[in-house]
């Protein structure tokens, strides 16, 4: 099965966590780009899903990091971990059931979560306030 079967483009599921849906509009809010959820739960993983998504520049990637934090603060749910806040080239903040992965362009490039996890489902969000292009949803970074 080719990648781009794999990846499904969605706005919302049923089957995703509310708290991940929040987590997701929050990243998108700050114009988070490429954003996509790996949903995990048949492969031999720690967690449920991972968020992936991108910042254009570290400022972004710690807004976005921030955004995610106040929204899911708001609804009583904390990070039991945050890494990489500091350098903001690679934030990582896990939720337990779910964990967000917020990289600069360089950082998703090299280290490549999609193929590490390429057995996993991928269900994309299109980039906020882009319009929905055919075939959008299987593009790589």
């Amino acid at each position: 099965m080719a990648k781009s079967e794999r990846t499904r483009k969605r706005t919302g599921s049923g089957k995703l966590p509310a708290d991940l849906l929040k987590a997701v509009e929050a990243a998108r809010d700050k114009q988070a780009v490429d954003a996509i959820v790996l949903d995990l739960r048949r492969a031999a993983a720690f967690t449920d899903f991972f968020l992936v998504c991108t910042g254009r520049n570290v400022r972004q990637v710690k807004a976005i990091a921030d955004s995610i934090e106040e929204t899911l603060r708001a609804a009583r749910v904390r990070p039991a971990l945050v890494e990489g806040y500091d350098r903001a080239e690679w934030i990582l903040m896990d939720f337990f059931d779910f964990v967000v992965h917020i990289f600069t362009p360089e950082a998703r490039q090299f280290y490549a979560l999609e193929r590490l996890w390429g057995s996993a489902e991928r269900l994309a969000f299109p980039d906020a306030g882009a319009p929905s292009a055919p075939g959008a949803a299987g593009r790589q970074p």
